[in-house]
């Protein structure tokens, strides 16, 4: 068992090793042209946070607040309030249309959610709060966080794929560990009270399991990086938004699909990572492969339900 386990773990340093070198050339090729056009905002990106520097009188526990706590939670509440409406009233009907798991939260229980978003305020309150202050020590270590002079967008590109790529190997290992059944009935069943997931549970989760597989995940890319708040910003909140996206159970045209890891939550035991990487290398999403989920698991380009144009196949009759 050790033996397949290093063996399993050299294979995974080296496809996503290689996976990042040929990412980071791709977008060396690619930011050049995105670059330019950049560059014709440059100078009001630069002078719109110098502005804002100095309105915050250069206060670097402010402006790290702000930044990496009020920002993305905005972006994540703002979200999840529109998700919210429909899951609450099934209106309008036009996004409802999009549901995955159709009859589930149709509408939502109102009890049981309101029992989720008071979890999800204690783990942003109390546990990521906390978790920020020594993030706030570790990034002013670095020295360059709050640097008057924004990071190129190159550079930001390439953070971001290395942020990827740390989320998903933290996340996917630390996911499969409180899946071990002492952890799993006493911590990370929580989160899988919702069989079929809203956007607001993306951090619905005993706090231990917030700490570990939420957002110790999110947050160790950019204190290795030595990132720019701004970087840590942007990154925190497409990391919320994007979880969101995942747990929200509608398939909506021209996002994400979500249909990985609502496949998680309906079978427990597949989809534990992110990107899906090291699923694939581990094996826990041959079941998904099989399944009608993974023949909608693209990003729908049209207005017809993915429900309606690849259903699933009707059940024989005992």
């Amino acid at each position: 068992q050790e033996e397949k386990l290093w063996d399993a773990l050299k294979v995974t340093a080296c496809v996503l090793g290689t996976g990042l070198l040929v990412y980071t050339a791709l977008v060396n090729s690619v930011s050049g042209y995105v670059q330019s056009s950049w560059d014709m905002y440059g100078h009001f990106w630069q002078t719109a946070w110098l502005k804002f520097y100095y309105l915050c009188e250069g206060k670097e526990w402010t402006i790290f607040l702000l930044g990496a706590a009020l920002v993305p939670a905005l972006a994540f509440w703002s979200f999840n309030g529109i998700l919210l409406v429909a899951d609450v009233t099934g209106k309008p009907a036009f996004i409802t249309r999009y549901r995955i798991q159709l009859g589930k939260n149709d509408p939502v229980d109102t009890k049981k959610l309101r029992q989720a978003i008071y979890m999800v305020l204690f783990n942003q309150f109390c546990i990521s709060l906390p978790m920020l202050v020594v993030m706030f020590y570790v990034m002013k270590w670095w020295g360059n966080t709050f640097s008057k002079e924004l990071p190129t967008f190159q550079w930001f590109l390439v953070e971001l794929s290395i942020f990827t790529l740390t989320e998903e190997i933290l996340f996917y290992y630390t996911h499969r560990l409180v899946h071990l059944p002492l952890l799993y009935k006493h911590i990370h069943k929580k989160h899988h009270e919702w069989t079929a997931p809203i956007g607001v549970v993306s951090i619905y989760a005993h706090p231990v399991e917030h700490v570990l597989s939420n957002t110790l995940p999110v947050m160790t890319g950019p204190m290795l990086m030595g990132s720019h708040i701004v970087s840590i910003a942007a990154w925190f909140s497409l990391a919320l938004v994007t979880t969101s996206i995942s747990h929200c159970g509608y398939h909506l045209p021209f996002l994400p699909s979500p249909e990985f890891h609502d496949f998680h939550h309906l079978k427990f035991n597949q989809c534990y990572g992110v990107l899906g990487v090291l699923d694939y290398l581990h094996g826990t999403d041959t079941v998904f492969r099989k399944s009608k989920a993974y023949e909608r698991h693209r990003v729908l380009l049209s207005f017809t339900p993915l429900s309606e144009s690849i259903p699933e196949a009707p059940r024989r009759a005992e």
